[in-house]
């Protein structure tokens, strides 16, 4: 396993505990607006940004884990080797040239949401540039991906 790889698994199984403060911001929305009248668009806002970025890893990490966007029932019959290369070519045609397209056709948008901290436009709570660079996250985190899988070494 590649340093790169192992990276990448750390950075996911860290990511994977996102999913707690979501659950809890969107649990909390109810009593902070019923019961306290408060808050509760501040845990809807700040629930959205860290969905985005947990998201962003989760996607990930299902493509790595190979239970996203595959056609198993067909590739079950194929030797290993062709599915180990269907991978490959799948991660190098496929995968990395969508994640830079997403990386470069995003840069404006992400870009000037970051300088200007963009703020939630119904709320003008701080963070909406957070989701916006979730997508930077996504298309990264999935190129890295793309990376191990073409680099791989095979299993021969």
């Amino acid at each position: 396993m590649s340093a790169l790889d192992r990276a990448l698994r750390a950075a996911l199984e860290l990511a994977k505990w996102l999913v707690l403060p979501v659950a809890l911001l969107l649990f909390l929305q109810w009593p902070l607006r019923e019961l306290f009248q408060a808050y509760s668009r501040e845990a809807n806002d700040l629930g959205q940004w860290i969905f985005a970025l947990f998201m962003a890893a989760a996607v990930t990490a299902a493509t790595r884990e190979r239970i996203h966007l595959t056609a198993d029932q067909l590739a079950r019959r194929y030797a290993p080797s062709v599915r180990a290369l269907i991978v490959r070519l799948g991660a190098l045609l496929g995968l990395a040239p969508w994640a830079l397209f997403v990386l470069y056709a995003s840069r404006q948008n992400v870009w000037m949401s970051l300088r200007q901290l963009e703020q939630f436009p119904d709320t003008y709570n701080p963070g909406y540039f957070m989701i916006k660079l979730s997508v930077w996250l996504l298309a990264g985190l999935l190129l890295l991906q793309a990376i191990v899988d073409v680099l791989r070494p095979r299993a021969d």
